[in-house]
């Protein structure tokens, strides 16, 4: 099976996006480790053999082209602080890229949670799939019970759909590992990038 997409990085002022890789779990071990008070509802590994297996999950994943994985690089010091991915990437008949995409999987040390950082991976994220993939549609999906993540969505803009019920499995030190739960979610359409994109380039010259 031929990989439909390659590896690629995503640059900003604040922060770069790069492929996943082994030799990052050092570097997402102490991410990990610096403040796991938000990862009530985020399945974020806490230790080397947990998160070396993490990391090899996502890279199957990707060979198989169902996520493009990358960890968050803060570029003004140079140090990994937490990982995003493109996930349940769809194609239609007679295209070679993906239509549909989700954003997901997002977890940051917690001195890059709230800071410009987030913002423009958001804003790099959306742009590649907006512009280079020509998406129709990005999700962007959580726990229905996730107050804070649910907040910062709808920031960005993104429209709220409604609560699957029992869809996925729950994660986090706050839940009941792999229980279902319900999931609350969004998107952001073709017709409405622009102005989200707009949102995110005002909110990053007032960082």
């Amino acid at each position: 099976m031929v990989m439909r997409l390659e590896p690629f990085t995503l640059s900003g002022v604040h922060v770069a996006l790069e492929p996943l890789s082994p030799e990052h779990v050092p570097a997402l071990v102490n991410a990990a480790a610096s403040d796991r008070s938000t990862f009530g509802f985020t399945g974020v590994p806490d230790d080397p053999v947990s998160m070396a297996a993490y990391v090899d999950t996502l890279r199957h994943d990707a060979a198989h082209d169902t996520v493009v994985p990358f960890v968050q690089r803060r570029v003004t010091d140079g140090h990994i602080v937490g990982c995003t991915r493109f996930m349940n990437l769809a194609w239609w008949s007679g295209h070679d890229l993906p239509v549909e995409v989700e954003i997901g999987g997002t977890w940051l040390a917690g001195d890059a949670q709230r800071t410009a950082l987030n913002s423009e991976a958001k804003l790099l994220l959306l742009g590649h799939a907006f512009d280079q993939w020509h998406v129709h549609r990005v999700a962007i999906c959580t726990d229905s019970r996730n107050d804070r993540s649910r907040r910062a969505i709808e920031r960005l803009g993104a429209s709220f759909e409604g609560v699957l019920r029992h869809h996925r499995a729950s994660i986090g030190h706050a839940v009941d590992q792999n229980a279902p739960r319900n999931t609350a979610v969004y998107s952001i359409i073709d017709d409405e990038w622009a102005a989200v994109r707009q949102r995110l380039e005002d909110r990053l010259r007032g960082a």
